[in-house]
């Protein structure tokens, strides 16, 4: 037998495999046993009811799909009710994820929804900061850094800061998130694209502009994981791409402690218990006795022993 449990600061999950945010809900468990994943990571929310954007929301691109989703939300007093129940009748920790538009609203409602049951609170800054001309939250390190450090104040759960790869400062973004007292990074939240059908000259999504997901995202979210994971102290998550084992293990080797899965999911419902199922094969194959074994074990051309031989 192999160890799959995985720190990811106080937590301890059983595995490092859970969802991404906006990829997983509660129908899944007609589907599969939830318990089998590490954690369990909400829909993000917002405090007030939100509609979300014009249709079409969604569209496939080559190797990959974007989404305009807006975050659409039936409230914080609606998932306090509802939906925090429902995941308390399973054993893995519940990560919610929560989006505002100033640094403010964020403290508040990180405040809000620290309750029994709520194991940690996953901040997507990569929404637009109202107060910074619409720029996203995770786009430079001082709308960062003033964001966790104002929901640091309001609250005493972990923080898992989710990172934009929308960004040319990525390592200075994770430093300042991690010096406000956030206690986890996620790296990283969709790529900002488009798509426009050639026939009628029509933007192919309702917001014109959408978040790039999928297996073409990859090698960005890839390169995040291992930029962040050297440059802090506290625990990365990678997400981005993922649908087979070897990419769990390249993101667990590039650094990461854990990984969400997103996409993956609404092409096979079933690929998060796959992953599990196929983790701990792997290792088992490769004669490792933990994930641990694997975290931050990237080589370089200078290195003396290929990977394939340490395999």
């Amino acid at each position: 037998m192999v160890d799959l449990t995985t720190k990811i600061g106080v937590l301890t999950l059983k595995n490092p495999i859970m969802p991404a945010s906006g990829t997983f809900s509660e129908e899944l468990a007609e589907v599969f046993d939830l318990d089998c994943l590490g954690a369990h990571v909400t829909k993000t929310i917002t405090r007030a009811k939100r509609a979300g954007n014009p249709v079409p929301r969604v569209c496939e691109v080559k190797g990959a799909m974007l989404n305009s989703i807006g975050v659409p939300s039936k409230g914080a007093e609606w998932f306090l009710k509802n939906i925090v129940p429902f995941y308390a009748n399973y054993g893995a920790p519940l990560v919610i994820s929560i989006s505002a538009n100033t640094a403010d609203e964020f403290a508040r409602f990180a405040e809000e929804v620290t309750v029994p049951g709520v194991a940690a609170i996953e901040v997507n800054i990569s929404c637009p900061n109202i107060e910074d001309d619409g720029k996203a939250f995770a786009m430079r390190p001082g709308p960062t850094g003033d964001v966790i450090r104002r929901m640091r104040s309001a609250t005493g759960l972990p923080l898992w800061a989710k990172l934009s790869p929308n960004t040319g400062d990525v390592v200075e973004v994770a430093q300042a998130a991690e010096a406000a007292g956030a206690n986890v990074l996620v790296t990283a939240n969709t790529m900002l694209a488009m798509a426009i059908d050639s026939q009628t000259g029509r933007a192919r999504l309702g917001n014109v502009m959408g978040g790039l997901s999928g297996p073409a995202l990859k090698p960005i979210a890839l390169r995040m994981t291992y930029q962040c994971a050297r440059a802090v102290a506290i625990p990365v998550i990678g997400c981005g791409g993922i649908s087979t084992v070897d990419d769990v293990l390249e993101y667990l080797i590039a650094g990461a402690r854990a990984v969400q899965v997103g996409t993956a999911t609404f092409i096979s419902p079933t690929t998060l218990p796959r992953l599990v199922r196929e983790l701990e094969q792997e290792l088992i194959r490769r004669g490792l006795p933990s994930v641990d074994a694997l975290v931050g074990t990237v080589r370089t051309a200078d290195d003396a022993v290929p990977l394939a031989e340490y395999a």
